[in-house]
């Protein structure tokens, strides 16, 4: 049965003025009539273009105004949106474009240089549009779309996202989930199911610290304004204006990743103890395992407000876990609100609680990779089952705990040895900033452990600090588990989602020289 509601008309029609979106460092806001009538422009516009239910678009955008009223005009039109990331470069942004069958492509004019050579690379796509200013081979979309009517198009219908990730291990993959030809403003039971987990509604006030193209913070700001609340989103994080913005802001909800927690711990406590976090009640994380130290600091700083899921874009389950919870379960992502995890061994064999193996899930929403039915095999197994690729076990209360991705694993002299542990422990030296753990290559024992450290400070990297960390870390750990030796680079190629590029810190690895800073 077709559930329809609220909508951003509603929103527009009953609350016209109230912000939908807040810039957080420029302060531009966009009331709901605004975005009402600039999705409608948006959707005029596709469909002068030729763009029909179906039809794909990219976007190549840095955080800013416009994105939210270019997903609400495609979500309107039946069309699937495709967000890139803003950091890939020319020839990734050109496969995803070419690959999702793009017929509009929209960059910035702060984005000009990658679009340029994107555009020469991908002479079948039939439109290129750009934000803030034009070049040559593009058009203006504030000007076409403000050309438009700012009344609803006759043929309204639901569209979705179609978002590509994991560039960094492969060719860049993308779930494509297909449309079922419902009216805009459709509820989808997944996402009005996080939306009751969260107690999201026209209250919220909901903090992004992340980039938009990103898979949670895309879906959950849309969340956020599909229930009348309002986002407020930063150009990019920083922790002291984020305590600053929870602040400023009266935030009653939130989203991070762990290595966001570690950097606003990091702050001088004079800095993280000046605001008033009254009015924010939930802060969610996700993307990646948490250090339990780490958790126990913020919930110790915000109270039990801290919420944590687990899931991909994949939809083929999902687990929460509250504060409550987490203390009697310390380490665990949660119980399933869908999907029935499994964990099973290289033999496809079914383990028993508290063995360790890889993740899938049954019973789950079934999903295929776009172009891609190799990747989409091996996520399956012969039972149906499908997985992300993490490792990780179940307790006997049913709660899912992860160990680490698969692809991570070392094995060191036939021994499996996980570099989540070995990183979870080091970041919470403080003179740590961030840290990458990885096998790297061993004659005798086929890999050995190597940790790469940003330090705090880098004028302090070297042998003497190198040494304090492995004393550190050897209460801790198993003497398999120690890093045979630590390097130190003065920043990790984090992406700004949280995510770590390894594969990049490796390469380095094959003819490294022995300088210890890298």
């Amino acid at each position: 049965m077709t559930e329809i509601g609220p909508t951003l008309p509603d929103h527009a029609e009953r609350t016209p003025d109230k912000p939908a979106l807040i810039i957080a460092g420029s302060g531009e806001v966009t009331s709901f009539a605004q975005l009402e009538e600039r999705s409608n422009q948006y959707a005029h516009l596709f469909r002068s273009l030729g763009l029909q239910a179906g039809d794909h678009i990219a976007l190549y955008l840095e955080n800013t105004p416009r994105y939210h009223e270019i997903c609400w005009g495609a979500k309107r039109s039946g069309l699937y949106f495709t967000c890139i990331s803003s950091y890939l470069t020319a020839p990734e942004v050109a496969f995803i474009a070419q690959d999702c069958e793009a017929k509009l492509f929209i960059s910035s004019t702060y984005k000009q240089d990658v679009a340029t050579e994107v555009e020469a690379q991908c002479p079948g796509i039939p439109h290129w549009m750009m934000i803030d200013g034009t070049i040559d081979g593009f058009e203006s979309l504030e000007d076409a779309g403000a050309a438009q009517p700012t009344s609803r198009i006759a043929d309204e219908l639901e569209g979705q996202d179609m978002l590509y990730f994991s560039g960094t291990t492969g060719r860049p993959k993308a779930i494509k989930q297909f449309l079922q030809g419902n009216p805009f403003g459709t509820i989808d039971p997944s996402i009005h199911a996080i939306g009751q987990l969260f107690d999201i509604d026209q209250n919220t006030v909901y903090l992004s610290p992340a980039p938009l193209y990103h898979a949670a913070p895309l879906r959950f700001n849309l969340r956020i304004q599909l229930a009348g609340g309002t986002s407020v989103v930063m150009e990019r994080f920083d922790p002291a204006i984020s305590l600053e913005l929870l602040d400023r802001h009266n935030i009653t909800h939130s989203q991070w990743v762990p290595t966001m927690f570690v950097r606003m711990l990091k702050l001088p406590e004079a800095e993280r103890q000046r605001h008033d976090f009254s009015s924010h009640r939930i802060a969610i994380h996700a993307a990646a395992p948490c250090p339990v130290p780490v958790k126990r600091q913020m919930i110790d700083w915000w109270g039990p407000i801290i919420r944590e899921y687990y899931g991909g874009s994949e939809s083929n389950g999902f687990c929460s876990i509250n504060t409550e919870e987490w203390l009697a379960h310390p380490g665990s992502v949660g119980r399933p609100l869908f999907g029935v995890p499994r964990i099973v061994d290289d033999a496809d064999v079914e383990l028993p609680v508290g063995e360790e193996g890889s993740i899938y899930f049954s019973d789950g929403h079934p999903f295929e990779y776009h172009n891609d039915p190799e990747r989409t095999a091996a996520a399956h197994n012969d039972r149906g089952w499908s997985t992300l690729g993490d490792v990780g076990f179940l307790d006997k209360d049913g709660y899912l705990y992860l160990t680490d991705r698969k692809a991570f694993l070392i094995i060191s002299g036939g021994v499996n040895i996980y570099p989540q542990e070995i990183e979870n422990v080091l970041i919470t030296h403080p003179k740590v900033a961030d840290v990458a753990v990885f096998g790297v290559p061993n004659e005798e024992f086929g890999e050995e452990v190597k940790a790469v450290v940003q330090p705090m400070d880098m004028a302090k990297a070297g042998d003497d600090l190198a040494d304090e960390l492995l004393t550190f870390v050897r209460k801790d750990l198993s003497g398999l588990e120690v890093p045979r030796s630590i390097d130190f680079d003065a920043e990790l190629p984090r992406h700004p989602t949280g995510k770590l590029y390894k594969r990049l810190l490796k390469d380095r690895y094959w003819g490294k020289e022995d300088s210890r800073i890298v």
